[in-house]
């Protein structure tokens, strides 16, 4: 619901269609109705716009402002960042992000540097972009276990059942790490080669990633640091 109201509050006035929506979250327009019915009772100045062109619409003034940050947006930011070492934008950029930490809550500001301490860079490799389902992403920082298509290097696909516990970039692209249920033990996914993805209702506590579940020398790895 929070992604919702953030959505609308960056393209309004301008509204958006439930089928856009559902297509933008992965979920039915009936969700989409049942979500911003919910939002409008709460209090959310969200209308209806009608036409061909119409949709859902919100009065952006009666809303949260950006500063309202979620512990994964913080971490986002945190990942941003790191990839500006070595020039002369990373100390304003360093006390830019601890402005923002100061008006989180100590829970947000907690649970976002626990999810920071699980992303992984290779130094000196440069993932690059990749596309990533939302249900990954909202996966890993509310732990709900995924029913996933994966195809491996050969293009074998298998199903899995994973639970993700965090990121890895390396120079190769960035990979999902998670405990597959398959396999009994922690893999890597290429996000890119992740298909067909499901969100079950299960939800479990994040496992601890095993020192040398990576099979990288740990001096090649960097942690991503939320408040140092």
């Amino acid at each position: 619901m929070y992604a919702l109201v953030e959505e609308l509050r960056a393209v309004a006035p301008r509204p958006r269609s439930a089928r856009w929506l559902a297509t933008r979250f992965e979920v039915s327009t009936r969700t989409i109705e049942r979500d911003i019915s919910a939002l409008q009772q709460s209090g959310v100045p969200i209308w209806v716009s009608l036409g061909r062109t119409g949709g859902y619409a919100l009065d952006r003034t009666h809303t949260l402002p950006p500063l309202n940050m979620t512990p994964a947006e913080a971490v986002a930011i945190a990942v941003a960042l790191h990839r500006l070492h070595g020039t002369p934008f990373h100390a304003p950029a360093r006390t830019a992000l601890h402005k923002l930490l100061a008006v989180m809550s100590p829970a947000d500001v907690h649970r976002a540097t626990e999810l920071a301490a699980r992303i992984h860079l290779v130094d000196g490799a440069d993932p690059g972009p990749a596309p990533v389902s939302p249900a990954v992403v909202e996966a890993f920082t509310t732990g709900r276990v995924l029913d996933i298509a994966y195809a491996d290097r050969f293009g074998t696909t298998t199903r899995r059942h994973i639970e993700p516990v965090g990121y890895l970039g390396g120079p190769t692209g960035w990979y999902l790490l998670a405990w597959c249920r398959l396999r009994d033990a922690v893999r890597s996914f290429r996000v890119d080669r992740i298909h067909d993805v499901t969100p079950t209702p299960e939800l479990t506590t994040p496992r601890p990633l095993p020192p040398n579940a990576l099979d990288i020398p740990g001096k090649l790895i960097t942690r991503i640091a939320i408040a140092a």
